[in-house]
């Protein structure tokens, strides 16, 4: 992998820690470790936090867009989650502003480290851009692979990654995935497919998911129909939540 680090800006990932260790903030730790289900047998079990909110996380990271790559890798194996937010951050940033093999590059990188994009909004806030828009114009073999992964971020990420085409107007693999998805017992999932379901639904056509609703009623997790039906009127959302529709 081609390291297209830049030379400009602060390159130094100890600057970073310094940095980040110095906005830490215990009470907010405690309480984003409880929101985001840290605890034993949670889906994000020992997960630890600073204290960071995503705004200041952002702020922070503007300085270190030109980490070469060995560092923003050893960000993102970091055991602290907002050092890997941080690193996606940075992906994120890149990826756009980067040439063909910059993307290519960064591309591989997310897919290589799928294990440490362990949280979900670790997922929402890459997943889109490092997958999704990568894939525009080529073959979506991958999130199906992604889809049907024993990895519950892993098949986030291919739900996720779908709203790329999503805000297009492409919707077709969007409900293939979704559709390969609703039989996952995760409520992450549920949550995930039910919110892709839902922006399809605003940017391509109501009458499309309306008519993915109808067609897959029977096998629906309530929480993906309650956030997939969330925008409709009142008196349309209570016919699809007693399914007399």
């Amino acid at each position: 992998m081609k390291d297209t680090g830049g030379t400009t800006g602060n390159t130094s990932l100890a600057a970073l820690n310094a940095e980040f260790k110095k906005a830490a903030d215990p009470a907010k730790a405690k309480l984003l470790a409880r929101y985001f289900k840290t605890g034993k047998g949670e889906y994000a079990e020992g997960d630890k936090f600073l204290g960071l909110t995503v705004p200041v996380t952002r702020g922070l990271v503007k300085k270190f867009m030109k980490l070469p790559y060995s560092e923003i890798i050893r960000l993102l194996h970091s055991p602290w989650h907002e050092h890997r937010l941080a690193a996606l951050m940075i992906m994120v940033e890149r990826f756009h502003q980067g040439g063909e093999e910059e993307k290519a590059s960064l591309h591989r990188m997310y897919l290589a480290n799928t294990r440490f994009v362990n949280n979900w909004d670790l997922v929402d806030c890459s997943a889109g851009h490092l997958v999704g828009a990568w894939l525009a114009g080529r073959d979506k073999k991958l999130l199906f692979r992604l889809a049907r992964s024993k990895d519950l971020w892993e098949k986030r990420i291919a739900m996720v990654s779908c709203f790329h085409g999503i805000v297009r107007r492409e919707s077709a693999v969007a409900l293939k995935i979704a559709r390969l998805l609703l039989s996952d017992r995760h409520d992450l999932i549920h949550k995930a497919v039910g919110w892709m379901l839902r922006e399809l639904g605003k940017r391509c056509s109501e009458k499309i998911l309306v008519d993915f609703l109808r067609n897959n009623y029977a096998s629906l997790p309530r929480t993906t129909l309650r956030y997939a039906i969330e925008r409709f009127p009142k008196k349309r959302r209570k016919e699809f939540l007693t399914g007399k529709f």
